[in-house]
């Protein structure tokens, strides 16, 4: 069964760090949105209740899913 991809985890940030600078950051808060909706239509693909996904459909999710992670990255490591 498929499962949400723990990006916490990944970025080694707490759930409370990450929701207090979501707080005072727009772009940030903007950054997880696109996040959080992109890993779900890759849960819902890789479940199969989405219909006919096929594998270069699912890529091009995962990779979107990637794109965004790396701003997110990026955005967290520049000087606010």
């Amino acid at each position: 069964m498929p499962v949400k991809h723990d990006l916490l985890q990944d970025l080694k940030i707490s759930k409370e760090e990450i929701t207090q600078r979501r707080g005072t950051d727009g772009r940030l808060s903007q950054l997880l949105d696109s996040y959080n909706s992109i890993d779900a239509d890759v849960v819902h693909a890789e479940s199969g209740s989405s219909g006919n996904v096929t594998d270069d459909q699912l890529k091009v999710l995962k990779e979107k899913r990637l794109s965004v992670k790396d701003k997110i990255v990026k955005h967290l490591a520049s000087p606010t």
